[in-house]
C-alpha cells in the first residue's frame, strides 16, 4: 500500500493526509498504485506533454495580460511594449506565441496516434469525446487570441471568420452582431475576445480533468489495442512512466527551446506586425497553420448542394470535419482496435494523414494558384471529398471486410514472450472492443 512507504510516513505528509487525503489521491491516480499497460510507447508522451503545454499557455497567458491594454487604439503598442520594455517580455510573448503552435503539434500528433490505435472504441467514447471538446475550446481560444495582437492578420482574420456566421439561415446576422458587438470589427470586439481568450484556457483545464477521469475509469489503451488481464499485464505508472514522460518532456523542451531563440517567427505572418488597417485588405488573409486544413475544406465547396448555398455549404463542411470526429467509434465497425494488426486499414491511415497534410499545404496558398497547370481549389476539393469518404465508406467498410492479423492472448505475451502471438485469436471477439 502507498501509506506503508516512507514518504507517507513522513509525520508533515501524515499530518496533512490525514485532513486532506490528497497525496493518496494523487498516489492513486499517477502513482505507484495506479496500473498502466506495460507496453505503451513513447506516442503515449503526447498526452501529458499536452498537458504541461496548458500549464505553459495559461502561465504565460496571465503574465502577458498584467501589460496588455484591449483597446483598438493600444493593442498592438502594448504588445510592442511587451517585447522592448517589459523585463523579460520577448520570452514571455514568444514562449506563449509559439507555444500555441507546440500546443497544437502535441494534440494533433495526440489525436493521429488515437486514430492508428483505436483509442476511441469501446468503453472509450466519452474519453474520445472529451478529447475532441478539448480540441474544440483550444480552437476557440487560439483564433481569440490571434486577434489580440490587432495587427493586420488579427484584423482581417477576425473579419473574415466571424462573418462565415452570417451564413446560417435565420440567426447568422444576430450571431455575428453579437460577436462584433457592433457593426463591424472594433473596440467592443477586441473586449470581448480578449476577455474569452483568458477565462477559455481555465474551461480547457476543467474539461481536461474530466478526460483524466474518464481515462482511469478503464485505464489507457496501448499499442496492441487488447485489454489487460491482470497484474502481469500492467506496471505502476511511477516511476516507470513518469521516467519515461519526463524524458519526453526533456526532448520536447529541447525542441521548444530551439524555435523561441532561434526561429521566434517561424510560425507568425510578417503582415501581423503591422498595425491594424481596416482600409488597407492584405493580399492573402491566411489563418494560423493548425486552422489551415479547415480552410481549405471551406474554400473548397464553391458550388451549391441542393437548397444549400455554397458559403453556408462551406461552413458546415469546415464544422462537420471536426464534428464527425464525434461518430467515429460507430463509423470503425471494426471489432480489432489498433491498427498495427489491420494491415489494410494501415494504407488508408496513411492516405488518409497524407490527405490531411495536403489540406494544410492548399489551405496556406492563394485560392487561384496552380501546381504543374492544375487549380490548387481542384485538389483541395479532392482531398475534402476523401476525408469525408475516409469517416463515412471506408472505415465502416473495411470493418466488415478487413481480415486482421491474429492478436496476442495477453499484453504480457509479446512484450515477456518474445514477440509470439496466439494463432487464430482474431477470429475471436475482442472483450470490451
Amino acid at each position: 500500500m502507498a501509506k506503508d512507504n516512507a514518504f507517507f510516513n513522513n509525520p508533515t505528509v501524515k499530518w496533512i493526509e490525514h485532513r486532506l487525503p490528497i497525496f493518496s489521491f494523487v498516489d492513486h491516480s499517477l502513482g505507484s498504485q495506479y496500473p498502466t499497460p506495460r507496453n505503451l510507447n513513447y506516442w503515449w508522451n503526447f498526452g501529458s506533454l499536452a498537458g504541461f503545454m496548458l500549464v505553459v499557455m495559461i502561465l504565460s497567458g496571465v503574465f502577458l495580460a498584467m501589460n496588455y491594454t484591449p483597446h483598438v487604439d493600444h493593442a498592438f503598442n502594448s504588445v510592442e511594449r511587451v517585447m522592448r520594455d517589459v523585463n523579460y517580455g520577448w520570452l514571455i510573448r514568444y514562449i506563449h506565441m509559439n507555444g500555441a503552435s507546440m500546443f497544437f503539434i502535441v494534440v494533433y500528433i495526440h489525436i493521429f496516434r488515437g486514430l492508428y490505435f483505436g483509442s476511441y472504441k469501446p468503453p472509450r467514447e466519452i474519453l474520445w469525446w472529451l478529447g475532441i471538446v478539448i480540441l474544440l475550446l483550444m480552437m476557440a481560444t487560439a483564433f481569440m487570441g490571434y486577434v489580440l495582437p490587432w495587427g493586420q492578420m488579427s484584423f482581417w482574420g477576425a473579419t473574415v471568420i466571424t462573418n462565415l456566421f452570417s451564413a446560417i439561415p435565420l440567426v447568422g446576422d444576430k450571431i455575428v452582431t453579437l460577436l462584433w458587438g457592433g457593426f463591424s470589427v472594433d473596440n467592443a470586439t477586441l473586449n470581448r475576445f480578449f476577455a474569452l481568450h483568458y477565462l477559455l484556457p481555465f474551461v480547457i483545464a476543467g474539461v481536461v480533468v474530466l478526460h483524466i477521469w474518464a481515462l482511469h475509469v478503464h485505464g489507457s489503451n496501448n499499442p496492441l489495442g487488447i485489454d489487460t488481464r491482470g497484474p502481469q499485464d500492467t506496471i505502476p505508472f511511477h516511476p516507470y512512466y513518469t521516467i519515461k514522460d519526463a524524458f519526453g518532456l526533456a526532448v520536447f523542451m529541447i525542441i521548444f527551446a530551439f524555435v523561441v531563440f532561434f526561429a521566434p517567427n517561424f510560425f507568425g505572418e510578417p503582415d501581423n506586425y503591422i498595425p491594424a488597417n481596416p482600409m488597407v485588405t492584405p493580399a492573402h488573409i491566411v489563418p494560423e497553420w493548425y486552422f489551415l486544413p479547415f480552410y481549405a475544406i471551406l474554400r473548397s465547396i464553391t458550388f451549391n448542394i441542393l437548397f444549400i448555398d455554397a458559403k453556408l455549404g462551406g461552413v458546415l463542411a469546415m464544422f462537420g470535419s471536426i464534428l464527425i470526429l464525434f461518430l467515429l467509434p460507430w463509423l470503425d465497425t471494426s471489432r480489432v482496435r489498433s491498427g498495427l494488426f489491420r494491415p489494410i486499414f494501415q494504407v488508408f491511415y496513411w492516405i488518409f494523414f497524407v490527405v490531411c497534410l495536403l489540406l494544410g499545404w492548399v489551405g496556406g496558398q492563394a485560392a487561384d494558384a496552380t501546381v504543374m497547370g492544375i487549380p490548387l481549389l481542384r485538389i483541395g476539393q479532392f482531398c475534402t471529398f476523401w476525408y469525408f469518404f475516409h469517416f463515412v465508406a471506408i472505415l465502416p467498410l473495411l470493418g466488415w471486410f478487413e481480415r486482421p492479423r491474429p492478436l496476442p492472448i495477453s499484453i504480457s505475451q509479446p512484450v515477456l514472450g518474445g514477440g509470439r502471438v496466439a494463432a487464430g485469436a482474431a477470429a475471436k471477439p475482442m472483450e470490451k472492443a
